[in-house]
């Protein structure tokens, strides 16, 4: 584990240390995984309310030039030129084999312009794989913009109406998974209606040196500032998935239930012939929710357990205040991954039973 003068810090780190956060290392960067009040406080805060989050950490890169929407649909399993100027798309960025590098968000910013949003702990994956190969081709020039530009999740049910008190554009005119440039507290950004927590918000992406201030801001208007523990809370419930813990390498979109964020008809995609093969074959694990019957909370690498053989393995899993019930997801043999099925989950030797029940296990409904 790096030491902690080795760890890379977000333009917020002193606002994070002098609010009394604890700090702790994510994807080498020193990051908060909770303030004074505690995880819980922070998750009823999002869910009720509004809260905030530093993801400065998450890498942006800009490809621009006459083919770089051409190279990224080589690249990306994401239909890039079918999206139009503004919008945004979830997908995975899988290997010649299939092999999930990362997930990721590619918004096409304009006609030859796009912003692809990374997870920290892949950064230098994603890079090796795609930076070679977009600089072989003289019609697409990269530029990693994380150093200068900042990016704060603002979520929950009243996120929408704090922030537009803040944005004259208004910021409600910004439907789901798009992006527009506008002001946010008197500070020009980027304003994706994006986020990670199952609630409605954006992810707004201001000038580093001006990220700060927008915070204050935000704070201002009561928006809760919450931490990786609440966030990682947050997604679970949302029947979220994290590189890493959920998906890995190791694994192809089709186990681990991301076909419909998986676009392989683009010609020439670098990974079309692998996936379509993996589709037309099957898995034989897929990833599964569940909620737990007996006491006991799964976590990450417990064994899944049916007749007294291992049949998966627990990939995340926590204690959920939302709905006050302990879940989690993970690889099950195929013929167990319906709902009602039940099997055991190995805690400490102690085999207790779970449920299959649907993902999500959360969502908000909406009015």
């Amino acid at each position: 584990m790096p030491d902690e003068q080795s760890l890379k810090k977000t333009p917020l780190h002193l606002t994070h240390v002098a609010s009394g956060a604890r700090m702790v290392e994510f994807g080498g960067w020193d990051m908060p995984v909770q303030y004074p009040d505690g995880i819980l406080s922070e998750v009823r805060s999002v869910r009720n309310n509004a809260g905030m989050f530093d993801v400065s950490h998450m890498a942006r890169f800009q490809f621009v030039g006459p083919e770089a929407v051409a190279f990224l649909d080589r690249m990306l399993a994401a239909d890039v030129a079918g999206l139009r100027q503004g919008r945004a798309r979830y997908h995975v960025i899988c290997n010649e084999q299939g092999g999930i590098i990362d997930d990721a968000i590619v918004y096409r910013v304009t006609e030859d312009q796009c912003l692809l949003v990374v997870n920290a702990g892949n950064v230098d994956a994603v890079k090796e794989f795609l930076i070679p190969a977009a600089q072989q081709n003289g019609g697409v020039f990269f530029a990693d913009l994380s150093d200068d530009v900042a990016m704060i999740a603002v979520q929950g049910p009243n996120a929408v109406e704090i922030v537009d008190r803040l944005c004259p554009l208004p910021a409600s005119s910004i439907r789901p998974f798009r992006l527009r440039r506008g002001e946010v507290a008197g500070i020009p950004s980027r304003i994706a209606r994006t986020g990670y927590t199952g609630e409605d918000g954006f992810e707004i992406m201001p000038p580093a040196d001006r990220a700060t201030d927008l915070w204050r801001a935000l704070e201002a208007e009561g928006v809760v500032a919450a931490g990786l523990g609440a966030r990682d809370v947050l997604r679970l419930e949302a029947g979220l998935m994290l590189h890493g813990n959920d998906m890995m390498v190791e694994n192809n979109p089709y186990e681990a239930g991301l076909e419909r964020f998986t676009y392989i008809e683009t010609p020439g995609y670098i990974a079309g012939e692998a996936l379509k093969a993996i589709r037309d074959a099957g898995t034989p694990r897929v990833i599964t929710g569940f909620r737990m019957v007996g006491r006991g909370i799964p976590r990450h690498g417990l064994a899944v357990i049916n007749d007294g053989k291992e049949v998966g393995v627990v990939t995340s899993g926590t204690h959920s205040p939302t709905l006050d019930d302990n879940i989690g997801m993970g690889y099950v043999d195929r013929d167990l991954s319906n709902e009602g099925t039940r099997f055991e989950i190995d805690i400490r030797g102690r085999l207790v039973e779970a449920e299959v029940v649907p993902l999500p296990f959360y969502s908000r409904k909406r009015s």
